[in-house]
């Protein structure tokens, strides 16, 4: 005889996780903020970035050392 055993979260941890989750990041971010990135451009470049200006909601200027000027959106940086 083969048991299998399943284990089912308690309804009040389902409740917990499913109201007070939110995978939206709430940073705000100013001008002049240092930022790390999800990726280096290349190999060369490093993996931080200077917020130079806010180009739209989310999208920024921003600068690179050993890179140089670079448009990113905000999913391109750790929040």
């Amino acid at each position: 005889m083969v048991v299998e055993l399943v284990s089912k979260p308690t309804l009040a941890l389902e409740n917990s996780l499913s109201t007070n989750w939110n995978p939206v990041c709430h940073i705000t971010y100013n001008r002049d903020s240092w930022v790390k990135l999800n990726q280096s451009p290349n190999e060369y470049s490093e993996d931080e970035a200077l917020l130079l200006c806010e180009k739209s909601a989310g999208v920024w200027v921003s600068w690179i050392p050993s890179y140089g000027e670079k448009i990113l959106d905000k999913s391109e940086f750790y929040c």
